[in-house]
C-alpha cells in the first residue's frame, strides 16, 4: 500500500480522535461508555477500509507498547487482560468493514452509511462480547452467564450507539462533501 503524506496525516488524525474518544468516558462497569466507536466508524467512512483499519491498528499498537491510551488510562501488553480489550480488536475489523460497505458503490447515500455504521457497531460487539466473557469467566472466574455479559457489555450501550449512528450519518455526509470539494480522494 502506497501511502502519501496526506493519507498518513489523515490516518494519524483518526488515531488521535480514537484516543480522545477514550478519554471522554463514563465508567459504568467493566467496559466504560466512550466516544471511541463513533470515531472508529467515522474512520471507515471517511478514510475507507484500508486506511480506516490502519488508523485503528496504529491506535492498538500505541496502546500495547505502553502509552496510556486505553480506557482508564491504561496501556501496555497487560491490557490484553482487560475485559474491554476485545472491543479494541473489533475496532480494526469494524473500520475495515464500514469502509467496504460505504465505498462499495460510486455514489454515497445516507442509507448506506447508516447500514455500514450498524454493521460496524455489530462487528465491535462480535469481537468484544466473547472476549469479555472469556476474561471475566475463564481468567477472573466470575461465573457470569452470557446474558449477564450481554447486559453489561452491550445492552447498556445500545442507546448511546444509536445516538452515535445518527451523529455519524450527519457528520460523515458533510465531511465527505468537504473532502470532495477539496478534491481529496482517499479510496
Amino acid at each position: 500500500m502506497n501511502i502519501s503524506i496526506k493519507k498518513m496525516t489523515l490516518v494519524s488524525i483518526f488515531t488521535s480522535l480514537t484516543v480522545m474518544g477514550t478519554f471522554i468516558s463514563l465508567p459504568i462497569g467493566p467496559v466504560p461508555i466512550t466516544l471511541q466507536s463513533l470515531f472508529v466508524i467515522l474512520s471507515g467512512i471517511i478514510l475507507g477500509s484500508k486506511l480506516g483499519a490502519l488508523s485503528q491498528i496504529v491506535y492498538l499498537s500505541l496502546g500495547l507498547i505502553g502509552l496510556p491510551i486505553f480506557s482508564n488510562f491504561t496501556g501496555g501488553p497487560q491490557a490484553v487482560m482487560m475485559p474491554s480489550f476485545g472491543f479494541i480488536i473489533g475496532f480494526i475489523f469494524s473500520s475495515y468493514i464500514v469502509g467496504l460497505i460505504t465505498h462499495s458503490k460510486d455514489t454515497l447515500s445516507r442509507k448506506r452509511i447508516i447500514l455500514a455504521s450498524l454493521v460496524g457497531t455489530i462487528t465491535i460487539y462480535i469481537f468484544g462480547l466473547p472476549y469479555m466473557y472469556y476474561i471475566l469467566n475463564i481468567i477472573m472466574e466470575q461465573g457470569l452467564s452470557f446474558g449477564n455479559i450481554f447486559r453489561i457489555g452491550a445492552l447498556l450501550f445500545l442507546p448511546g450507539d444509536i445516538a452515535k449512528l445518527l451523529v455519524v450519518s450527519f457528520v460523515s455526509i458533510k465531511l465527505l462533501k468537504v473532502l470532495n470539494k477539496a478534491n481529496i480522494s482517499l479510496e
